[in-house]
């Protein structure tokens, strides 16, 4: 059991935090065994070269390499792979996956610990590929907010009640991604009116939706 010091405490590190006290973790300001960062990650760097060599460093983002933590050797990162907001509390990290990022075998153990403890899925992601796995991760959570925002606006045109799109979402998730609808029914004319409402009603919209609509037709 380490003591911990998180440094930053916004979305990510209010959350780590609050669920390390709830674990009966003992967060320590002075003189712990691990500093978590979890600060922008343009600020990573900066603030990894304020500490003093000595105990081990890690840091919660998903695109930043190890090497941010320079010149500390002791260090690994711990990416909750979660969309984390302010309104709510440690909860949102329960049953979350967790990539674990580190370069000696000691630094991979107190990873998978941070993790455990913080009720998170590990798995082991390689320093070379963060870039792209952080991709996904972004595709699958803030396009989702982008194209949520654009269906809605394209509903309450028509005048569907606000929010009515949220369980014809959840639904498509609790059914693993099947595809319905007319691109799984090779309908083309129902695809080609849309792109004609679209264009008439929400001109902005249109060339998102080709985009999506050539990366989703089979």
């Amino acid at each position: 059991m380490l003591t911990v010091n998180v440094i930053g405490l916004g979305r990510a590190g209010g959350a780590i935090a609050a669920r390390l006290h709830e674990r009966g973790v003992f967060v320590e300001r002075d003189a712990a065994d691990l500093i978590v960062l979890a600060v922008p990650d343009k600020a990573i760097a900066d603030v990894a070269r304020t500490i003093a060599p000595g105990p081990w460093v890690a840091h919660v983002s998903g695109a930043t390499p190890l090497s941010a933590l320079a010149p500390h050797e002791r260090r690994f990162s711990v990416h909750p792979l979660q969309t984390l907001v302010r309104s709510r509390g440690p909860e949102q990290l329960d049953g979350a996956w967790a990539a674990v990022t580190a370069a000696t075998d000691e630094a991979r153990a107190h990873g998978w610990w941070l993790a455990e403890i913080l009720g998170l899925r590990p798995f082991e992601l390689e320093d070379s590929l963060r870039a792209l796995y952080h991709a996904g991760a972004t595709i699958a959570s803030s396009y989702l907010v982008t194209i949520y925002r654009m269906a809605s606006r394209a509903c309450e045109q028509a005048g569907a009640p606000q929010g009515a799109l949220v369980p014809l979402m959840q639904r498509t998730i609790e059914n693993h991604f099947e595809m319905t609808g007319p691109f799984a029914r090779g309908d083309w004319a129902t695809v080609e009116a849309h792109v004609k409402a679209l264009g008439e009603s929400l001109p902005d919209v249109v060339p998102v939706y080709e985009a999506l609509a050539e990366v989703t037709r089979p």
